[in-house]
């Protein structure tokens, strides 16, 4: 019995990673397939590397999706929520500005995001 509810909650997991992977790439444009790794704190470009636009436009896309589920939280909780170093989020964030998708309140770490 033991081993039956351990297939199913091992079952269970994988489902809910594969929901989260497709709603994730249906929300950015990709496809789970495609989506590059998700890049985390352990994992740094090395010194005066740019990222591909892929890789920028991806981010991009997945701040504009933190800003929108998240509004106004400031760039550091943002961060945590998408497992992104803040400087990492400085360029998405630009663009976002730019292009008119967000808004903001406040000044330098006081900053919130708002969606448009």
């Amino acid at each position: 019995m033991k081993k039956l509810e351990s297939l199913l909650s091992e079952f269970a997991a994988r489902v809910r990673e594969a929901v989260r992977d497709e709603v994730l790439a249906a929300l950015t444009g990709g496809s789970p397939r495609t989506a590059p790794a998700k890049k985390g704190r352990g994992s740094r470009r090395e010194k005066g590397e740019k990222r591909s636009p892929q890789d920028l436009s991806t981010l991009t896309e997945r701040l504009f999706v933190f800003v929108r589920k998240f509004p106004g939280e400031r760039i550091e909780q943002l961060g945590k929520r998408m497992d992104e170093p803040t400087s990492e989020l400085a360029l998405p964030a630009k663009k976002l500005i730019a292009a008119k998708r967000i808004k903001t309140k406040g000044q330098r770490r006081a900053t919130r995001y708002f969606a448009s």
